[in-house]
């Protein structure tokens, strides 16, 4: 299957083409090859579920889940006749969200879980991570947790490292933290992280898993899950040398 961002014309008439050059990819209901760019990619994987492998073309600028097109258009075409790709797993966040109505809601999240605030004034958040408190009461805009592979995003942006997109790790990163100066954490596999927002009635607080809005969340536990998202590579895919190229040099 090959889907397209409407809104992005580069990769519309990529998918066209496609379309033309590789038939065979729109009927294979096992591959699904995203063109757009980061955000299509995560849309797409939350709209079609987990079953098929992703392979993401990037149409858009950073384009860090997908595999590069630009100034190589046929070498893309011709690794895709030959199916000269390889899967990688990525673990997925899932979110427990409790809020005020009452009503719990529980999500998943591919690049990160975030809790910020929703409206003037600071979120003032109590952080525990398995039987260890934190942080008693932080007072910042937000907390985002990430996966690896969505650290490059929001969390990286925010002041976070780095982290290599095969770790599996969760990373806890304060958005513009004013007491305490909490700096980033990165914990393994297996951790659960319990949030509560304080004061949520006068400082509310909304969460966001890759993207989308959950509001008047008053309590929050995170944990890295067991279901896993495939993405494909092309032949010569290099995460180090993507990570440096699209991340880390200015």
């Amino acid at each position: 299957m090959i889907v397209a961002d409407p809104y992005n014309t580069l990769g519309t008439e990529l998918a066209t083409l496609l379309k033309d050059e590789v038939p065979e990819l729109e009927a294979d209901d096992d591959l699904v090859v995203a063109v757009g760019g980061d955000g299509f990619m995560l849309h797409t994987i939350q709209r079609l579920g987990l079953e098929p492998t992703f392979l993401g073309l990037n149409a858009g600028r950073i384009g860090f889940l997908m595999n590069d097109v630009n100034g190589k258009r046929d070498k893309v075409i011709e690794l895709l006749k030959k199916k000269a790709w390889s899967e990688t797993e990525f673990p997925l966040l899932t979110a427990e969200f409790h809020r005020a109505s009452g009503e719990p809601l529980t999500v998943k999240a591919i690049n990160d879980v975030v809790l910020e605030r929703d409206g003037g004034q600071t979120a003032h958040l109590r952080i525990r991570v398995d039987d260890h408190v934190i942080v008693e009461r932080l007072v910042a805009d937000g907390v985002i947790f990430s996966t690896a592979l969505g650290s490059t995003a929001y969390a990286f942006s925010a002041g976070g490292p780095a982290v290599h997109p095969t770790l599996r790790a969760m990373q806890i990163n304060p958005i513009c933290p004013h007491h305490p100066r909490l700096s980033p954490i990165l914990l393994p596999q297996g951790v659960v992280a319990e949030v509560s927002m304080l004061d949520a009635h006068r400082r509310p607080v909304r969460a966001l898993a890759d993207g989308t809005n959950y509001h008047q969340v008053v309590s929050a536990t995170i944990r890295m899950s067991d279901e896993q998202v495939r993405i494909a590579w092309l032949a010569g895919h290099d995460f180090t040398g993507k990570m440096v190229q699209k991340i880390l040099r200015p």
